[in-house]
């Protein structure tokens, strides 16, 4: 066996009919892909076909997160982006990110399927937040035990990982403990409501981004794998659904949630809305987009969303 890729980050490589050549779609983390291609000899370097970047963008120093890993309160080592910013710029206050579909890999060396996350949090940290972005339990890439660790129970071990990131910000990179903030879309969104119903003391505030918030109003295929069903196992579906836990609000919350949603249907955040308003709950606001699904299309509606995400926390962590 003969190492014949060079280049660190991702390298997905389709070999020619003859097998002389390679083509390779590679990236890293702050490199969006593009197209190499080099003979098939460990030696020879890779030569680049593309250049597909603009000016603009080639003329920002976009970062290079740090990988690191934290102790869990269970003992477990958990990997994680850090974004750090410059002791100039430092305001002590911290914003965690939690990705989506629960099952996801995002710590890694190559170019994110979250890419608008991650030029935004390029933005947060030039703005002085330290950025942590959590591969929680249930996350992909990290074995079996890792995978099977929300059974019965979400927002158990994927929320504490949430806490213990927040301990270590506060604890290691100096953060003040008053000022750590959370969000995410999705599975990350669910996250988020069930760190401010939940552990309010941690976190001060949060946007929840197309969020589940009744995981027996989603779709079967995906959570009777984690929950069973609601029919046969009531406990899992009741400790693992926000809308039950809305009572613990404490700190500031975004909802934001497309009309035309077919994954996270809007009537979920539209239930949690009912919900907050009968508790009388003022410390908390919601964005609908008319037009859009669940992953937004609309640049209009993108800008949108990440200028209330980024108010937000300009408002309630950065005082």
């Amino acid at each position: 066996m003969e190492k014949l890729t060079n280049l660190t980050g991702n390298n997905e490589v389709s070999l020619s009919p003859d097998e002389k050549y390679m083509a390779i779609r590679y990236s890293y983390s702050n490199q969006p892909w593009e197209l190499y291609y080099k003979p098939t000899i460990a030696n020879v370097k890779e030569t680049p076909l593309t250049n597909g970047q603009t000016e603009e963008f080639r003329n920002y120093s976009w970062r290079d997160p740090q990988l690191v890993h934290f102790t869990a309160s269970d003992g477990v080592k958990v990997p994680a982006r850090l974004y750090t910013p410059s002791a100039e710029a430092k305001n002590g206050a911290a914003v965690i990110f939690v990705h989506g579909a629960g099952y996801l890999q995002n710590v890694h060396k190559w170019w994110s399927l979250y890419f608008r996350e991650y030029m935004f949090h390029n933005l947060l940290t030039d703005l002085g937040y330290t950025v942590l972005d959590i591969d929680y339990r249930g996350s992909a890439g990290y074995g079996r035990d890792w995978r099977t660790a929300i059974y019965r129970h979400m927002g158990g071990k994927d929320l504490s990982d949430q806490v213990d990131g927040a301990k270590y910000l506060v604890e290691e990179m100096g953060v003040d403990p008053e000022r750590v903030g959370i969000y995410g879309g999705s599975y990350g969104g669910f996250i988020t409501l069930m760190a401010l119903f939940n552990e309010a003391e941690t976190f001060k505030s949060g946007a929840a981004l197309r969020s589940v918030t009744d995981w027996a109003h989603y779709n079967h295929g995906y959570t009777s794998n984690i929950l069973n069903e609601p029919f046969n196992d009531p406990i899992s579906y009741r400790r693992s659904s926000p809308i039950y836990f809305a009572e613990g609000l404490k700190g500031h919350l975004l909802i934001a949630h497309g009309m035309v949603d077919i994954n996270v249907h809007f009537q979920d955040v539209v239930r949690l809305a009912q919900r907050l308003i009968e508790l009388e709950k003022d410390n908390w606001e919601m964005a609908i987009y008319p037009a859009e699904d669940h992953g937004f299309v609309e640049p209009s509606s993108w800008i949108d969303e990440y200028k209330r995400i980024l108010k937000l926390f300009n408002t309630t962590l950065n005082e």
